[in-house]
């Protein structure tokens, strides 16, 4: 895992995310359809450019995150996290078709009637127009991408997209849409759509043209420990519905620390209310924390957090290896917890049982004991 890790800081790693959900939304009002079911602002987008962004429900919990790419003025890309594929699409046709509530102070308005067409980019029925989504990351994977083979025009446009930006490209022959996005938190990094009968051929072609930049395929493993040394959220873990372990709460938008993005200048999305509310009262939010020494046991989701005197402040939700060799993870803590340098302990795969009361201790017996941490920057420079 180390090595897939290493290899996309320093050069490239290509990553099969074709299970993701993709799906297009379309026509005169897929804007204004986006903009009351995300709470970042889809219609402020130009064509070819992207954001990222959550669904919420009226309540403002999270139905799921994603990440939408204007490809022209009525005519948009979305990707979701795989497990939710269904649940997301299941949810954005009911909103569509004026099937559940979407306003608490109004129960019984409906959000519908938009001139919307919601198409499921992965299904065969969507032809010519299917798309599944392979990640290019790393500092070489532009170098990659042009030594594949383009056309001066592909080449032009391709340099010139700068952080998520998008746009239409053939590059060595396959037909695809080059976004200038990721979730491994690297500057220069590609997801690259083509459509699934052409997966097989591109990834051994992003192989062969990559092998003299030192591209690797990379598995689940590192994924997950690029995505956690980058400080950025997964559904099920910074944010979302957890596992109810250790007290564990669902975590808001807030809770996450990525409320930037829900704009709450727009008059009105589904959760916007709640999310105002929410946030009023909230008193935690996810940090990132790393482990000074090396050669401590790995932290797991829902391990808890204690201070000094171990009081339980928080709980784990991710933690891996980073690009160092030292573990890093990202955990939800108490507000006052939250600042950088601030010491914590954590208590790693706790045991359901508790071992022998201290007094009760006799020679050869072990006990459990937290190990210090300490909270750093939540975004680092890579």
């Amino acid at each position: 895992m180390l090595e897939e890790h290493l290899a996309t800081r320093q050069a490239a790693g290509l990553f099969d995310v074709s299970h993701m959900g993709v799906y297009q939304v379309e026509g005169d009002e897929a804007a204004s359809f986006l903009d009351s079911v995300v709470a970042n602002n889809c219609g402020s987008l130009l064509p070819g450019e992207s954001l990222y962004s959550q669904f919420l429900t009226p309540d403002a919990k999270v139905i799921d995150d994603t990440l939408i790419y204007r490809r022209t003025w009525d005519k948009f890309l979305m990707v979701v996290n795989a497990s939710n594929d269904d649940k997301d699409r299941a949810w954005l046709e009911a909103v569509r078709d004026g099937k559940v509530k979407v306003d608490n102070a109004r129960p019984g308005a409906r959000a519908y009637g938009y001139n919307a067409v919601l198409r499921n980019l992965r299904d065969p029925k969507a032809g010519a127009d299917m798309r599944v989504d392979i990640a290019l990351q790393g500092p070489k994977s532009r170098d990659i991408l042009l030594a594949m083979g383009v056309n001066a025009e592909t080449r032009r446009r391709i340099m010139a997209l700068k952080r998520t930006n998008l746009c239409d490209a053939v590059v060595g022959g396959f037909d695809l849409i080059v976004s200038r996005t990721g979730y491994t938190g690297e500057k220069m990094a590609f997801e690259l759509f083509v459509h699934p009968e052409k997966t097989v051929a591109f990834w051994h072609a992003v192989l062969k043209a990559g092998e003299k930049f030192g591209v690797k395929p990379i598995g689940l493993a590192a994924r997950d420990s690029l995505r956690t040394e980058a400080g950025l959220p997964l559904y099920g873990h910074e944010m979302g519905d957890g596992s109810g372990k250790s007290g564990q709460a669902d975590l808001g938008v807030g809770e996450s620390g990525f409320g930037a993005y829900v704009k709450t200048s727009k008059p009105w999305f589904i959760g916007r209310e709640a999310y105002i509310a929410r946030e009023q009262t909230r008193n935690g939010v996810v940090v990132r924390f790393r482990f000074p020494e090396k050669g401590v046991r790995m932290a797991h989701n829902s391990d808890p957090l204690l201070d000094k005197r171990g009081r339980v402040i928080g709980w784990v939700t991710s933690c891996a290896a980073d690009m160092d060799g030292t573990l890093t993870g990202q955990a939800y803590v108490e507000l006052k917890y939250a600042t950088e340098v601030t010491p914590i302990y954590v208590y790693q795969s706790a045991p359901d049982k508790a071992g022998p009361a201290p007094s009760n201790m006799k020679l050869g017996d072990k006990g459990l004991l937290p190990t210090e941490a300490v909270v750093v920057s939540r975004f680092p420079k890579l």
